[in-house]
């Protein structure tokens, strides 16, 4: 063990504290370790200095993750490949003839109207595994019991089990990604009822020059903004084909609305909107799952960051990867995105020549975009 005399740097640091002294340079290395890879000269006793230093205390980092995506997990079916959905469109009204009886006229009641239906397939999915190989013999000699061997084994599973979570949130946010993607492509630059640029339209409505930088920071902009996105909550429950790529009739009641908010946007308007009033109701944000980027944190965890997607969206037929930047939010149809048939399993072998377990962590699903169903993004650029 190295052992450091502290009695110098402990005189000075009272100094600092009581006031008798300015604030000065300290070397900390003497007080704190900061840990080593292996062993080195050092870790002897301080007695006849060739005992080898004994491991008093291990402590194994061993902390389950829970993930971050956002819930749109579906059913999963044991059987079968194509996942078949079928819609319908409602029929066109026509003249009442009961109310314009001519004499003589014939009025004909076995006319066919056939009705307006068309399906739509889904056959693709994902996979990928993780792989780890478990010894047991091999490591015994670096433990003291077999309570330190089953902690250490139960960190390696629990790693495993983070890898997988990580995983799984990155595919499911992708699938978000690129419905906005989609949507983006589909609104070629400018605002729709798909695609609102709040910036723009608050610039413009209120002759300003925010930036989307600094719009976030900025609390009559994030009043508007909550105000914008209420609005498309109750607007969304109305039939309307102004909602969806596809133009298709469609409605989402709110019970079936999903609102997905950057936690960037989402924090600023808890503390804008509601630390002025003493009656949060009127102000509060609808309910939504927060995420802290859509595609990554970036190596800064900016706004530019955090609020950017960029890729080619699965339609194809972009040519080249699009970018989607400063997105506040979306809200989305239950049935507009979702992933399906998630299985998650575990196979193992074991290895009795080298006398160790390999295990295969398998993970398949069905990741889908339904452009005929509801789907609007918020942005600020």
């Amino acid at each position: 063990m190295e052992i450091k005399q502290v009695y110098e740097l402990v005189n000075t640091a009272t100094s600092e504290v009581i006031g008798d002294s300015a604030v000065v340079a300290e070397d900390l290395s003497n007080i704190v370790d900061v840990g080593e890879a292996i062993f080195n000269a050092s870790a002897f006793d301080a007695y006849v200095r060739t005992l080898v230093n004994h491991i008093g205390k291990v402590i194994f980092v061993n902390r389950p993750y829970r993930g971050s995506a956002p819930s749109v997990l579906m059913d999963a079916w044991e059987y079968g490949s194509v996942v078949e959905k079928i819609t319908s469109e409602m029929p066109q009204a026509v003249e009442n003839e009961s109310w314009e009886l001519e004499d003589g006229a014939s009025y004909d009641p076995h006319v066919f109207h056939k009705p307006v239906a068309e399906a739509k397939f889904f056959n693709k999915m994902t996979t990928f595994e993780i792989e780890a190989s478990i010894t047991e013999r091999q490591v015994k000699q670096s433990f003291s019991s077999a309570t330190q061997l089953n902690a250490f084994i139960s960190m390696i599973f629990n790693e495993i089990d983070k890898a997988m979570t990580v995983r799984t949130d990155a595919l499911i946010m992708r699938t978000i990604n690129n419905m906005v993607l989609e949507t983006a492509k589909n609104a070629a630059g400018s605002t729709t009822p798909r695609a609102v640029n709040l910036l723009s339209e608050y610039n413009t409505k209120f002759t300003k020059s925010l930036t989307a930088a600094t719009a976030i920071y900025d609390p009559e902009f994030i009043r508007y903004a909550a105000l914008r996105l209420a609005l498309y909550t109750d607007r969304m429950t109305r039939m309307s084909t102004l909602f969806n790529i596809g133009g298709k009739q469609r409605f989402t009641p709110k019970d079936l609305q999903h609102i997905v908010m950057l936690s960037e946007f989402k924090a600023a308007a808890d503390i804008y909107l509601q630390s002025d009033t003493f009656h949060d109701e009127y102000t509060k944000l609808v309910g939504a799952e927060t995420i802290p980027f859509w595609q990554g944190s970036g190596t800064d965890y900016e706004f530019t960051s955090t609020g950017k997607i960029y890729g080619e969206p699965a339609s194809g037929n972009s040519g080249s990867a699009i970018t989607a930047s400063g997105i506040l939010a979306c809200i989305f149809d239950r049935d507009a995105l979702g992933v399906m048939n998630n299985n998650q399993r575990v196979t193992t072998q074991y290895n009795p020549k080298a006398e160790f377990t390999n295990y295969f962590y398998k993970k398949d699903a069905r990741y889908f975009n339904d452009l005929n169903e509801n789907f609007v993004f918020f942005y600020v650029a």
